[in-house]
C-alpha cells in the first residue's frame, strides 16, 4: 500500500509517486473533449444508426447501471492507486490509448445520434432523471462510446490485479462492464454501432497494453513490493 501522506509537490516526480502524474491525462482529455464539442459545427456531425437500434426499446431502469459507470471507474482508480501501482500504470496506459484514439476519430469523423425519444413511454422518477441528464449531456461525439471504453478499462484492470484474478471476480467485473455498455443503448445515449466500435478498439488495445507492453514482467502488488525493496 502506497503511503500518500508523504506526497508533496517537491517529490511528485520521485519513483514512489510519479505514477500519480498519469492522472493529468484526465485534465487534458476534459479540455480537449470540451473544445471538440464547441469547435466542430453541428452541420458536419454524422448521425450514427443501425437497424438494431430500432429493435432496442427505451428502458429507463438501465439508467442505474449507466450511472454506476462513474463509481466503477473512480473506484478502480482509487483501488489501484493505493494497492497496485503497476496495474494502475497499465490501466492508465489503456485509457490514454483508447481515449486518445477516440478523440482523433471525433476530430476526423464527428458523430452524433438521434435516438433519444421525443417523449417517454412512462412518467416516473427515473424518466425524469433521464430527461435531466439529456439536458446536461449532449448527443454528439458518440462513436466509439467513451462510456464503453471506460467500463471495459475497469474490467481489464481488475483482471490485471492480483486481488481480482479469481474466476468469480473476473466474471463479475466483466459482466458489470457489459451491463454498463448495454445500458447505453437502452437509455438511448448510444447506437449499437458506438458500442461495437468501442469493444473492437478495446480488444486491440488490450493486446497491446496487457499482452505486449508488460511481457515478461511480474504484475500486481508483488512486483511493486519487489521494486520498492530494491
Amino acid at each position: 500500500m502506497v503511503d500518500y501522506r508523504k506526497l508533496r509537490l517537491s517529490n511528485l516526480t520521485s519513483p514512489e509517486y510519479r505514477h500519480v502524474l498519469l492522472l493529468l491525462f484526465w485534465i487534458a482529455h476534459g479540455i480537449l473533449f470540451a473544445a471538440v464539442e464547441r469547435v466542430i459545427p453541428r452541420a458536419v456531425w454524422h448521425p450514427v444508426w443501425c437497424p438494431l437500434d430500432d429493435l432496442i426499446p427505451f428502458c429507463e431502469w438501465f439508467f442505474i447501471p449507466y450511472m454506476f459507470w462513474f463509481v466503477f471507474l473512480v473506484g478502480m482508480h482509487l483501488y489501484l492507486l493505493l494497492f497496485d501501482v503497476p496495474a494502475f500504470k497499465r490501466f492508465m496506459y489503456f485509457i490514454t490509448l483508447t481515449y486518445g484514439v477516440t478523440m482523433v476519430i471525433y476530430l476526423i469523423y464527428p458523430t452524433c445520434q438521434e435516438l433519444r425519444p421525443s417523449s417517454f413511454p412512462r412518467d416516473n422518477f427515473m424518466t425524469r432523471f433521464v430527461a435531466m441528464f439529456y439536458q446536461f449531456d449532449t448527443n454528439t461525439n458518440v462513436c466509439p462510446s467513451i462510456h464503453c471504453l471506460g467500463a471495459m478499462a475497469v474490467a481489464f484492470a481488475a483482471w490485471d490485479t492480483e486481488r481480482f484474478r479469481k474466476p468469480l471476480w473476473k466474471a463479475a467485473f466483466f459482466a458489470m462492464a457489459l451491463l454498463i455498455s448495454v445500458s447505453t443503448v437502452f437509455v438511448k445515449q448510444h447506437s449499437a454501432v458506438d458500442v461495437l466500435s468501442a469493444w473492437a478498439l478495446c480488444a486491440v488495445s488490450y493486446v497491446f497494453v496487457y499482452r505486449l507492453l508488460p511481457k515478461g514482467e511480474k504484475g500486481g502488488v508483488q512486483k511493486w513490493q519487489e521494486q520498492t525493496i530494491i
